[in-house]
């Protein structure tokens, strides 16, 4: 465990722990712990029961940390403060922390969820308060209901609802911009090295912090076209709070419906995990644990490295691999694809791209995945089986998307499809209907 630079924290300072919410703009526990102290020093842990997870030492997304928080500790000395970052478990470190008082805002996932009570009751013990707000969504947790005050579990009137209950209050800013003079004025503090928590620099291309609005102007036209620029990528931005949700449905109220419904989407996935957290380790349709995947290893590690001889599959998981980023129609087509033709359980599936999405979160991937397996809380038949060909036709027409990352394609170099579509459907089909019966 690592405190360098912990001592600057005495009873009189109050203490912003950010986790998913890597910004000094528009940040609700950022806004009211400014407003209502005269000494705020931001704090981020490099959290050892998140990080001891990850086998691959150079994994982008710790490196997409890194340097967000080297950018937020840039612009706090330029305020004449800084940003204390420190390794290790956050119940550990805070039992050695004496601030006057703690915020942060809130997180839905169960690891979150688990640390967060611990930490409570940590600072509890020493007569500390620990503040904490709705900041990464526009609702959550029982915020949209049915009218028998039970969760959604159909996407659709979620939306509706969503929708009817929006207002300028919701989509308000926090200007905690107005109370920057209330940061803690300090020298600068360490920001530990990627090899000082265990890991090393990707060297990666990340996306850029920026909300193109032509991009999404055009989305509804051109969002599943992966050989086209037609999705913002801003996903790692939402995950990691680098740009306030807030601000984009601002904008998409403005400018896109479709895009706007991207982003309930997100929310409704979350609320789901908050409603039903069995879906983390289960299927949302308890039936759907009935199924017998076969779950064949070859098969399984032939989809990993994009060597199935479906193409538009294969570049897609190249894709992933290379970038850690994945077009969303794409994502939709691999996972179909490892369900249903392969017939591998799409909790293998989900761990992949846990381990390599970039925007990765816990939420949208889980709810992704079960959508495409159809055990998802959304209706979504089994019986839906994406024919990965005609989804090439329809989506990469001139094949742009696939020769970008499958060179190979149309050569002797390049793989026979490891199975035959029509024999995949009917086996899959069969299995999941006796499964269900």
């Amino acid at each position: 465990m690592s405190t360098a630079g912990a001592e600057i924290i005495h009873d009189d300072v109050a203490v912003c722990w950010l986790r998913r919410d890597l910004r000094l703009n528009d940040n609700a526990a950022l806004y009211y712990a400014l407003k209502e102290n005269r000494k705020v020093i931001p704090l981020f842990i490099f959290d050892t029961g998140i990080l001891d997870d990850l086998d691959d030492k150079q994994d982008r997304r710790v490196d997409f940390i890194h340097q967000s928080l080297a950018h937020l500790k840039n612009e706090l000395e330029l305020l004449g403060s800084s940003l204390l970052v420190l390794h290790g478990r956050p119940a550990e470190i805070f039992k050695r922390l004496t601030p006057r008082i703690v915020y942060a805002n809130h997180d839905y996932e169960p690891y979150g969820i688990g640390r967060d009570r611990v930490v409570h009751q940590v600072l509890n013990d020493k007569g500390i308060i620990f503040k904490t707000y709705k900041d990464q969504v526009i609702f959550e947790k029982g915020e949209v209901l049915k009218q028998d005050k039970k969760p959604y579990t159909v996407f659709t009137p979620y939306a509706k609802a969503w929708k009817a209950k929006i207002n300028p209050f919701y989509i308000k800013s926090y200007p905690s911009e107005k109370y920057h003079q209330y940061f803690l004025s300090c020298k600068s503090l360490p920001l530990p090295r990627l090899a000082d928590i265990g890991f090393h620099a990707t060297y990666s291309k990340f996306p850029e912090r920026l909300v193109r609005i032509p991009i999404i102007e055009k989305y509804h036209k051109q969002r599943n076209y992966p050989g086209v620029q037609g999705t913002t990528r801003l996903g790692v931005h939402l995950r990691f709070g680098t740009i306030s949700i807030r601000k984009l449905v601002q904008i998409a109220f403005k400018k896109n419906d479709a895009w706007l419904n991207e982003l309930v989407w997100r929310e409704f996935y979350q609320m789901i995990l908050w409603h039903f957290p069995h879906v983390v380790t289960q299927s949302f349709k308890r039936a759907y644990e009935n199924i017998h995947w076969r779950n064949d290893v070859n098969e399984f590690n032939a989809w990993c490295e994009g060597q199935t001889g479906y193409p538009i599959v294969d570049a897609g998981m190249r894709e992933l691999n290379h970038t850690g980023f994945m077009h969303n129609r794409v994502r939709m087509i691999a996972a179909s694809f490892l369900t249903k033709h392969l017939l591998i359980d799409w909790r293998w599936g989900e761990a992949y791209f846990a381990k390599k999405l970039l925007d990765y979160d816990l939420a949208s991937n889980n709810g992704g995945w079960q959508w495409a397996a159809g055990s998802g809380c959304d209706a979504a038949p089994y019986f839906r089986v994406f024919n990965p060909e005609l989804q090439a036709d329809k989506f990469d027409p001139d094949g742009k998307y696939i020769r970008n990352w499958v060179p190979e394609y149309g050569s002797d170099k390049y793989p026979e499809p490891i199975i035959d579509h029509k024999f995949a459907r009917e086996r899959a089909l069969a299995v999941f209907k006796t499964a269900l019966s």
